[in-house]
């Protein structure tokens, strides 16, 4: 496996912050125990295994299009958890779960008036929407640092038709998006959270897996290392703190919303 790819061990080890953000929403789930859910984008299955100990009568299915990541999450398979390989733009079920949650994932869905279409599909009546992901404004700091890197000589040419990887809302914005899908009763909120890396090591974890992955693979192989280090060199500098620290904001959206019980 090349580096610069997604890598589920290395993610589980990189992503305390995600999982952190992902508990809170766990913890708030209106859940009997009985329920049928989707975890879209489960990553290395961590929250997806949490998600399974919520529902012991129920069943959870995770899906993520990364091999590695599946790869990783299917060590953590049980009588009720189990993953697929399936990208979130092509699923295609249909009335099969009473809950789709994700954390931390579909901002890199680029076309969100067709999943959230695909969602309102593969919920049953009543069934419920829990996500929470990137919003306008996050982790701008590295965004500004990864357009000015991309900027420079040796990479301008690359990313002359890059499409940017990740789609963040306002939240005027998605409650359109959820409200033209079908769904009701909806609640969106934004939160900044704030995180401080205690090293330069610790947030390199992150910008490695998976953040700087999507722009490694539009420069040729022989520039792949230099962008990825001239990012690392920027952000450490930028993101420093005077107490050593190093400083990044999260600006997530959070978003509940049901699909409307069948008529009658």
């Amino acid at each position: 496996m090349s580096k610069f790819e997604f890598d589920g061990k290395a993610y589980r080890k990189a992503s305390a912050h995600q999982k952190k953000l992902g508990m809170k929403i766990l913890d708030g789930l209106p859940l009997s125990g009985g329920e049928s859910v989707l975890d879209l984008g489960c990553g290395d299955g961590t929250l997806t295994k949490q998600l399974s100990e919520l529902v012991p009568n129920g069943k959870v299915v995770g899906i993520d299009s990364a091999e590695a990541m599946i790869a990783a999450a299917k060590e953590l398979e049980a009588d009720n958890l189990s993953f697929r390989r399936l990208d979130i733009n092509d699923m295609l079920f249909d009335g099969e779960f009473d809950l789709l949650f994700s954390n931390a994932t579909i901002h890199w869905v680029g076309d969100h008036e067709r999943l959230l279409a695909r969602c309102h599909a593969a919920l049953r009546p009543n069934g419920m929407l829990r996500f929470g992901f990137a919003a306008k404004g996050n982790t701008g700091t590295l965004s500004g640092v990864i357009r000015e890197v991309m900027q420079r000589p040796p990479y301008r040419d690359a990313f002359a038709s890059f499409v940017w990887p990740w789609f963040m809302p306002t939240v005027d914005e998605y409650r359109e998006l959820v409200r033209n899908a079908g769904f009701t009763d909806a609640e969106l909120w934004t939160e900044d959270v704030v995180r401080y890396f205690e090293s330069a090591e610790q947030m390199t974890g992150w910008i490695d897996q998976p953040v700087i992955i999507p722009f490694v693979r539009a420069v040729p192989e022989q520039l792949k290392q230099p962008f990825r280090d001239e990012v690392v060199e920027g952000m450490v500098a930028a993101a420093r703190q005077p107490d050593g620290r190093f400083l990044e904001t999260f600006n997530r959206m959070n978003l509940f919303a049901s699909k409307p019980a069948a008529r009658e």
